[in-house]
């Protein structure tokens, strides 16, 4: 029988392989925490350049949407309009860029399990290599 990659043998070990990486990857993602920033890239950069104190965090935050909202009025209007498309482009990019930039990760774990997870995720990553050479026959 052919097994992972063409070889003889080895669906077995590629089995506990994957399974050992999907644990391993599950209980790193488990134990990072996700939380926002009250400033963004842009936003952060237009209130630095304001002064802290002058703008507040809804008029910097609503700024962000003028470039989409007018590209979907105008579309609206007239769809055939490129610069329209193109201002929808533009306007779709700095939100995400703004929602991205706020996204801040942080792990929360123990030295302990933090190995643990590294030895599970680089154990399935071997086996799942090794799986791929030829198994001697017993």
């Amino acid at each position: 029988m052919r097994g992972s990659g063409g070889t003889e043998g080895g669906v077995g070990q590629f089995l506990a392989g994957m399974i050992l990486s999907i644990i391993g990857v599950y209980l790193f993602f488990d134990s990072v925490i996700v939380q926002t920033d009250p400033t963004g890239l842009i936003t952060g950069g237009a209130r630095r350049m304001m002064g802290e104190g002058r703008m507040g965090q809804t008029t910097s935050m609503g700024i962000v949407f003028v470039p989409f909202f007018i590209a979907v009025v105008y579309l609206f209007v007239d769809a055939k309009k490129r610069w329209a498309w193109y201002l929808l482009y533009v306007g779709l990019v700095v939100l995400a860029i703004e929602i991205l930039s706020r996204v801040r990760f942080t792990m929360n774990t123990k030295l302990s399990l933090l190995l643990l997870i590294f030895v599970l995720i680089a154990a399935g990553a071997g086996l799942m290599i090794r799986s791929y050479r030829e198994q001697p026959r017993s």
